[in-house]
């Protein structure tokens, strides 16, 4: 069904301007796993992603003629800088939209790249937004539209990196596993290495809060994802690309899906390994590998993943830096209830010595019981973690145990500090908001004459998205009237009313 990709990606252009990146040992991870993981490097690209070679082969096949009518593309950032390299080199005038949570070094770049050449339109808070802009700009100006994804030139493209896998890499291979945002890098590898090896596993990775093509495939056709998280941007898309998902039918052999700090976890690998840092994009087929070979208990294999891209504001690395060991599993965060007495606090710090304390917080509650978060250090993953929750729990200590908590890893850890001195009724919720100015005062505006606030914390993560912890005071009956505004203003939002962080710590 792919074989005449093969031609096509045989005679791609990409070379006019992408290098070809070598494939790397992962020492570290590899004796970690007891597996041989390699990491093929798209962070070297001149423009530090593989989508430069998707853009340029899709601007390069123009007839010149036509060119002159310019291109148009919508981009999270990396395809805007291939983009922009392509129209320098080809001297094509491009628009390119972006959403205005596209990373600040993104833009930069993508203006650095293309000079005079290019004219960068901020709109919409996330791809998709920015993806039918562009299409109605294409149609009302009559330009080109380079399709990030969706395109049988774009694809052929990004399949280039097969071909270098399997020229690069001559021995055994097990499995590759591909991240996964509209399908074109995982279409374009898949189509080639499958005609070729068949034999080699071909493993998509999706974030767990965008995962477009499992959804798909499990439904059998193409569905859209109501919402889609946006810590790793790139790969932010609701709805798998047309022809990506006719060649992922029949050439992609399963798609697993990761969380954020399961991202963040890889990132620091990579780091490790390579001394790169990639965006959180970048990291995600190595968190999928990672992830698919400890739950298989896979020994001896020769694994690859796609270090697909490396543009990540430097402010970013604060969040990644939090979370990884949450997502490495080597940091638990439990709620411990002691009785509220003297000497209560020193008792359990014997009982923790030996292990290395990340965080611990308490208050005083009058007489009650008193609830202490704290964050400790392991050694191992799930099993240690599991023995120091029975430990405390065999001394008398109530816990709960809150690493796959979000609202406490997110919120709670900051607000530690004491509970509201009276009764109150009251709704939480969390939501994602796109980062970008005058957004706090916008929800607080739609807010306002509706409910009272009786509590608020607000994240943001280096500019580009942000948490929001909000509780809304409410009246017996009014609960219809809160569904209704949270569908009408329109950003993901969960119902931690019944999350025990909130109840244990500021309820």
């Amino acid at each position: 069904m792919a074989t005449p990709y093969i031609k096509k990606i045989l005679e791609a252009t990409v070379y006019d301007v992408a290098i070809e990146t070598p494939i790397q040992q992962m020492d570290s991870l590899s004796e970690d796993l007891s597996n041989t993981v390699l990491v093929k490097r798209e962070d070297l690209q001149p423009v530090h992603s593989f989508k430069l070679r998707g853009a340029y082969n899709k601007i390069s096949k123009i007839p010149p003629m036509h060119r002159k009518q310019g291109v148009v593309a919508a981009s999270a950032g990396n395809h805007a800088q291939g983009i922009a390299m392509a129209a320098h080199k080809l001297n094509v005038k491009a628009t390119l939209v972006m959403p205005v949570t596209t990373p600040a070094i993104k833009i930069r770049a993508v203006k650095a790249i293309g000079g005079e050449n290019v004219e960068i339109i901020l709109h919409g808070d996330r791809f998709d937004e920015a993806n039918l802009h562009a299409q109605e700009f294409a149609r009302k100006h009559s330009a080109i539209l380079i399709p990030p994804y969706d395109d049988p030139d774009v694809i052929a493209g990004q399949g280039t990196i097969g071909m270098e896998i399997l020229r690069q890499w001559s021995g055994p291979l097990h499995a590759i596993f591909v991240p996964v945002g509209g399908g074109g890098l995982i279409a374009g590898i898949a189509a080639y290495i499958k005609y070729l090896r068949p034999e080699i596993k071909i493993i998509g990775v999706e974030a767990d809060d965008s995962a477009c093509l499992q959804a798909a495939l499990k439904a059998g056709r193409r569905v859209e994802l109501k919402t889609t998280g946006i810590f790793a941007d790139g790969v932010a898309v609701s709805k798998i690309g047309k022809e990506p998902f006719r060649i992922a039918r029949t050439c992609v052999d399963e798609v697993v899906t990761v969380s954020s700090d399961e991202i963040c976890a890889a990132i620091k690998d990579l780091f490790d390994d390579t001394r790169s840092i990639t965006e959180p994009a970048g990291a995600l087929s190595l968190a999928g590998l990672k992830k698919l070979t400890r739950s298989r208990r896979w020994k001896d294999k020769t694994l690859l993943n796609i270090a697909s891209g490396a543009n990540v504001d430097f402010d970013r690395l604060r969040y990644i830096s939090e979370r990884y060991q949450i997502g490495q599993q080597t940091e638990a965060i439990l709620a411990v209830t002691i009785p509220e007495e003297p000497n209560s606090l020193m008792a359990l710090c014997d009982i923790l010595n030996d292990h290395d304390i990340t965080e611990f917080n308490y208050r005083a509650c009058g007489d009650a019981p008193a609830n202490i978060f704290v964050g400790i250090q392991l050694p191992g993953r799930t099993k240690e973690r599991r023995q120091l929750i029975q430990t405390l729990r065999d001394q008398g200590y109530p816990v709960v145990d809150m690493s796959g908590n979000e609202l406490a890893k997110m919120h709670v850890c900051h607000m530690v500090g004491g509970h509201a001195n009276h009764q109150l009724d009251e709704r939480l919720f969390s939501f994602e908001f796109p980062e970008r100015p005058g957004i706090l005062r916008e929800f607080l505006s739609r807010l306002r004459g509706r409910w009272n606030i009786s509590l608020f914390h607000y994240r943001c993560h280096g500019g580009t998205y942000a948490h929001v912890f909000v509780a809304l005071q409410t009246i017996p009956g009014s609960q219809h009237r809160v569904s209704d505004f949270l569908k009408e203003l329109g950003y993901p939002f969960v119902d931690e009313t019944d999350n025990p962080a909130y109840r244990m710590f500021l309820k």
